[in-house]
């Protein structure tokens, strides 16, 4: 059955405009299971009314719900919060914003995209490193070990050293491997595929897989140690503008408008 329609209507019961609104989870990682959930994510825009009164809009919305058996997640938050986040070595939010599985879009949505560029720094590769450590823990904790939590583990390792080596935000783990070339990978990723969420795998294959974790996290060690990306992000002013000309926007007012009572005496 064809999801679209269901994402669509999601998109379209939500209570402020959205700047953006993209799939991530298994679907853009390249690994969803007949039932993976499908996770949304994205940008909504809270009018000016909402940030400079009293009564404050709702800065992250969170919903989760069931649309003809299949599980949709959505989490959104309000530009600037977004927009902080972008600034920060967070990943994550670069991946929503860059998934080319996109349900809703606007073109603030791709001048979006172009500041962010700006603002990957080599520090996200200590986003990667901390977030492949507690997939690892995760996947050492379960008895018998699963697929997801390792695919999870290899997918951020290689998003990282492919963004420290290239500067390009790719989390779909196919792509990646096509780079890579890790057999094991694919064998894994189609395990998952033909199975479930809960798919599992020997514990006797765990001592390979560790070595696997350490090599590659060495390696993104040193593509962290080699890289030519920035120490800080440059979009902060452009990010600003953007926010101040979303918000102005909700009022009937224009940023040259504002632009012009700015120099006015």
């Amino acid at each position: 059955m064809d999801t679209a329609p269901r994402l669509l209507q999601v998109a379209a019961e939500q209570p402020y405009p959205l700047l953006f609104l993209t799939i991530s989870g298994a679907h853009l990682y390249g690994f969803p299971s007949a039932d993976s959930d499908c996770d949304l994510r994205g940008a909504h825009i809270l009018p000016a009314v909402e940030v400079l009164g009293l009564k404050a809009g709702k800065e992250t919305i969170e919903t989760c719900q069931m649309r003809e058996g299949l599980e949709i997640e959505l989490v959104t938050h309000d530009v600037l919060k977004f927009s902080t986040l972008v600034l920060k070595k967070n990943g994550y939010v670069l991946e929503q914003l860059f998934s080319p599985l996109v349900v809703q879009t606007t073109p603030e949505h791709e001048e979006l995209r172009a500041i962010a560029r700006q603002c990957i720094t080599r520090h996200h590769a200590h986003h990667y490193l901390g977030f492949a450590a507690n997939q690892w823990k995760l996947f050492l904790k379960e008895t018998p070990p699963r697929v997801k939590p390792l695919l999870y583990v290899y997918r951020v390792l290689l998003t990282g050293i492919h963004l420290m080596r290239t500067g390009e935000v790719e989390a779909n783990l196919v792509r990646l491997n096509e780079h890579f070339g890790l057999p094991f990978v694919d064998d894994l990723i189609a395990r998952k595929v033909a199975g479930t969420e809960d798919a599992t795998l020997d514990a006797t294959d765990i001592p390979f897989h560790q070595g696997e974790y350490e090599r590659l996290t060495r390696l993104l060690e040193d593509a962290y140690g080699a890289t030519t990306l920035p120490a800080n992000p440059a979009g902060r002013d452009a990010l600003h503008d953007l926010l101040v000309r979303l918000r102005l926007r909700s009022l009937g007012l224009t940023g040259e408008a504002t632009h012009r009572n700015r120099r006015t005496p």
